[in-house]
């Protein structure tokens, strides 16, 4: 375990598993999490399934700091988890993401 997990950081992906204005599914223990490369914005995770129906938001469409869902077109910032247009109404989870040498890590969730 390195520092950065005893801070309470998991390692998600390497960067480069993860190309500039794309997303991918990643599992951590019973979730799953869409970690987002958005371009030239840096990284971002939320969880991966919509909170209007099921459907994993890293298939979505990836605009700038934006996600939608591929089921219905709803929404989501991802720098707050927001809902942003219907039919989306709940926000989506949100996870702090930090880099470190060449490492995707997020808070453990709780």
């Amino acid at each position: 375990m390195n520092l950065i997990e005893k801070e309470g950081w998991v390692r998600l992906a390497q960067e480069s598993d993860v190309a500039e204005g794309t997303a991918i599914a990643v599992k951590f223990e019973d979730r799953e999490i869409a970690l987002y490369h958005v371009e030239g914005g840096g990284f971002y995770a939320t969880e991966n399934i919509c909170t209007h129906e099921y459907a994993q938001l890293s298939e979505g469409w990836l605009e700038g700091y934006e996600i939608e869902c591929p089921l219905h077109a709803g929404r989501f910032d991802l720098r707050s988890g927001k809902a942003l247009c219907a039919p989306v109404e709940e926000d989506v989870k949100t996870y702090e993401v930090r880099l470190a040498g060449g490492w995707v890590y997020i808070r453990s969730p709780d």
